[in-house]
């Protein structure tokens, strides 16, 4: 596991849990609005977070929060990752993952392990537009299938975009919004030019 922050306590990122934030190393995005740009390579800049240290972290918050999300980065990027949530679970802690959707066999088999309380899927944009949303060339038969699972699947959860005008139109947001189905949450987000990985949108 390679964890590049842990963010102590938050209340806004878990649904009615008070939270700490595990932000894992590397992604394959390159989303130009990203605004984690120093958790994107595989191998951060200064020493990665000591796994026992996230855990002896827990350990002393246990019933105090009541859960804990896993960002990034993308998280189901990671080697035994099912392992280490299951760390985390033995603590009873409840588990959210934040993932772009590019891994649906993981997302599939933390679902199948009950191992997840909630999940949040970014939806970049429509297909059409998504290697430019995400600043790289991906499968999005993949994106399609990790939708699919989601939203079948008995783990609360919803879909999200974030808006960057210069790039999506409203329109794009109602043909996201059209192709997911109509019993899932989708929210959008408003983005912020603040420290975003490229300047000027």
């Amino acid at each position: 596991m390679i964890i590049g922050a842990l963010q102590r306590f938050t209340l806004s990122d878990f649904p009615e849990k008070p939270a700490a934030i595990i932000f894992f190393q590397g992604c394959n995005f390159r989303c130009p609005f990203c605004h984690n740009g120093s958790l994107l390579p595989m191998r951060p800049e200064s020493p990665p977070v000591p796994v026992a240290d996230i855990m002896n972290f827990l350990e002393k918050k246990r019933g105090r929060l009541g859960g804990v999300v896993l960002s990034g980065g993308e998280p189901t990027l990671q080697n035994n990752l099912e392992k280490f949530i299951e760390r985390i679970k033995s603590m009873n802690y409840a588990v959210k993952l934040d993932t772009n959707g590019s891994r649906p066999e993981i997302i599939a088999k933390l679902i199948q392990n009950n191992l997840l309380d909630y999940i949040a899927m970014d939806i970049k944009a429509p297909p059409g537009k998504y290697a430019t949303l995400c600043g790289t060339e991906i499968d999005y038969s993949a994106i399609r299938h990790s939708i699919k699972i989601i939203s079948a699947g008995n783990v609360p959860h919803h879909f999200r975009t974030t808006f960057v005008p210069s790039l999506l139109s409203r329109d794009d947001l109602k043909n996201i919004r059209s192709s997911l189905p109509a019993n899932t949450l989708y929210t959008v987000q408003q983005f912020r030019k603040e420290n975003a990985l490229v300047s000027g949108l």
